[in-house]
């Protein structure tokens, strides 16, 4: 990590400052951050009248401050107009997702017409998959990762079975390496090559939930591609957390939850991206077929506007990634991603991922000096290939004695929670830290690691 040091030493060196855990430091670090501001946004959880150290934000993200006003101006609308409220502003019902197509997109690197606020992560992962994975007696194999999110394996092995194959057969997962952690590209890229004539589709995390890793996607995609499979991605860790482009790495679809580092409440609304090569009529690969759309679950608010209330219409969707929808979203839904949005959009990914490498460096910085080897990261060290979460696997003799059959890791988090520190564990070894460039500080870091070596010794 010696370009992490680097980039925190060269922000206070010239002030005298080469203490990383001095008060003054991280005091230096907060008062030169241009987001420091955006932590006044958002409602931190109190511990002890004061804030508490909240590093859960890759579990569930804060509550943006405007998000009450704005709820209660939806409740006051649907008093004041009733049903009317589907048409008339502000923000008609009908419409509601529209407008937030293009602040996604910037998230995620996208068109605004490939993406669309939908339903929740694991329905739009089969959504998605009834387009997407078109399995024949020869090409029917999916890639995962090992350790895959559980959720995504219960989906992967529900829609092998619904096609006739054994999951344990269909599925290859992609293991890391004994005695490592983080899964190897060259290792994926190879179980892509293996099965090249029998693989239908790829689908990994954008950002592995439990080790933080992120993956290389534009190489993977490519690899997919290559091989003949469709390629897609659970983006629920990396959205609003790293940069993407997916619409230039030619990703066919992805999808995410918007609870994490998009702020938006828990189970709030999903999203989904799909390449506008597969969903607009007028792409070189659709011309000229008139069901170009299918196969795809259908619904009414996937159908076009013009002729969505005729009950003597046949199916056709509206063109790009809307078309996907089945059922009008939830208006209190995308109320409060509309809230969360309009801070990234004024933030903008490349400023928030900056201070997210310094910030999660400063983390990495201080564990190694003042944690040391009672514990081990466990997420890459090459900032290329994480995003703002580390995960540290607690060593056996590091943690304070256990009672009523804890896990090291449960126990951690009690203490740190006796402290004010939230943060998420994975039992029963491993604490996942997620500094928020957003509303975490670097204050916020400093006490963490402090606390911790008090825990510990």
């Amino acid at each position: 990590g010696s370009s992490q040091y680097m980039s925190i030493f060269s922000h206070v060196h010239a002030h005298g400052l080469n203490d990383p855990a001095a008060p003054e430091f991280a005091s230096y670090l907060d008062e030169s951050d241009p987001l420091r501001k955006c932590r006044d946004e958002f409602l931190i959880p109190p511990h002890d009248g004061k804030d508490s150290i909240y590093f859960c934000g890759n579990s569930l993200g804060l509550q943006p401050k405007q998000l009450r006003g704005e709820l209660d101006g939806f409740l006051h609308k649907w008093h004041e107009q009733g049903v009317e409220g589907h048409m008339m502003e502000p923000h008609p019902w009908l419409h509601i997702d529209g407008p937030l197509q293009e602040p996604l997109a910037q998230v995620v690197g996208a068109l605004p017409i490939e993406v669309a606020p939908m339903n929740s992560l694991s329905v739009n992962i089969h959504v998605m998959l009834a387009h997407f994975y078109r399995p024949t007696a020869d090409r029917f194999k999916i890639i995962i990762e090992d350790g895959a999110f559980p959720s995504d394996n219960y989906v992967v092995e529900s829609q092998a079975r619904m096609h006739g194959f054994d999951p344990a057969v269909a599925i290859i997962k992609v293991a890391p390496r004994p005695g490592a952690h983080d899964v190897q590209t060259e290792d994926v890229l190879k179980a892509i090559q293996d099965n090249k004539d029998t693989l239908s589709l790829v689908m990994l995390a954008g950002i592995q939930y439990y080790t933080g890793q992120f993956f290389e996607m534009d190489k993977i995609t490519k690899a997919g591609h290559d091989a003949g499979a469709m390629v897609g991605w659970d983006l629920a860790h990396a959205v609003g957390n790293v940069p993407l482009r997916l619409h230039d790495w030619d990703v066919d679809f992805a999808c995410w939850c918007s609870y994490k580092y998009l702020n938006s409440g828990p189970g709030a609304i999903g999203g989904v991206f799909v390449h506008e090569r597969h969903s607009t009529p007028t792409s070189p690969e659709n011309q000229g077929n008139p069901l170009w759309w299918s196969p795809r679950l259908a619904g009414w608010f996937g159908h076009d506007l013009a002729t969505r209330f005729q009950t003597h219409h046949s199916y056709m969707p509206v063109p790009g990634a809307m078309g996907f929808r089945c059922s009008n979203p939830s208006v209190l839904d995308v109320t409060a991603l509309r809230v969360s949005l309009s801070i990234f959009t004024k933030v903008g990914m490349a400023e928030l991922r900056r201070k997210s490498l310094l910030i999660t460096g400063y983390l990495e910085v201080l564990l190694d000096t003042i944690i040391g080897s009672k514990i081990q990261i466990i997420t890459p060290r090459d900032t290329n290939h994480r995003g703002a979460q580390l995960s540290l696997l607690l060593k056996e003799t590091s943690a304070v004695p256990r009672a009523g059959g804890q896990s090291i890791a449960r126990e951690v988090q009690g203490s740190l929670a006796a402290h004010g520190v939230i943060c998420d564990v994975r039992d029963p070894n491993v604490i996942r830290i997620a500094p928020a460039p957003l509303y975490n500080s670097y204050e916020d870091v400093r006490k963490f690691v402090l606390i911790l070596q008090t825990i510990l010794k």
